[in-house]
């Protein structure tokens, strides 16, 4: 990626994975930290770095040397309450692998950087097999974020469209990659 490395976050990397986190929810989702929906983003180590079916990905800015995006991979699907309660049966916990906090700094935007972490996560999905379903939901307030995950994925419900509106926010379900075999024999 020429000026960036992506690659698996590890435990000398939570502080800033979790300010560039912190930083997104604060000033482009606007919604600040909430518990409920942000405990991840207190204690990356412990939902991403070590279970074995999630992960947490960082670019790094190889000039500088700083964490400038995020992305995880979690094995829970969307919870119901605060999502459509036929939206969580269809992407159940366990079997779904859900992508978030895929956050880039403003400054290094539009070079790619999520494109590839979204690459890389699915290819960790594939690579760790066992789910059913690729999961996503974004906030269409934040500039760029729906035309990009319209690009890469298949809305499943836009809450806009529900009677009040829900949350608001978009469901998306990308193609499942087929599981990559642990050996493949030469023909």
């Amino acid at each position: 990626m020429g000026e960036y490395v992506i690659r698996v976050a590890g435990d000398g990397d939570v502080d800033e994975a979790r300010a560039v986190m912190l930083d997104t929810v604060y000033r482009d989702l606007r919604s600040g930290y909430v518990p409920r929906w942000h405990a991840d983003i207190i204690d990356p180590a412990a939902h991403y770095l070590h279970p074995e079916r999630c992960t947490l990905l960082v670019a790094e800015h190889r000039e500088s040397g700083g964490i400038v995006a995020t992305g995880a991979v979690r094995d829970r699907g969307p919870a119901a309450p605060p999502n459509p309660q036929w939206v969580a049966d269809r992407f159940p916990s366990g079997s779904t692998a859900q992508l978030c906090r895929i956050y880039v700094r403003p400054e290094h935007r539009r070079h790619g950087l999520a494109r590839t972490l979204v690459r890389e996560l699915v290819d960790f999905v594939a690579g760790v097999g066992g789910y059913e379903a690729l999961y996503l939901h974004t906030d269409p307030a934040v500039p760029g974020a729906e035309p990009f995950w319209r690009s890469l994925a298949q809305e499943v419900c836009d809450e806009r469209e529900l009677p009040g509106g829900g949350q608001g926010i978009v469901h998306f379900e990308l193609p499942l990659p087929a599981p990559v075999p642990a050996y493949a024999p030469v023909g």
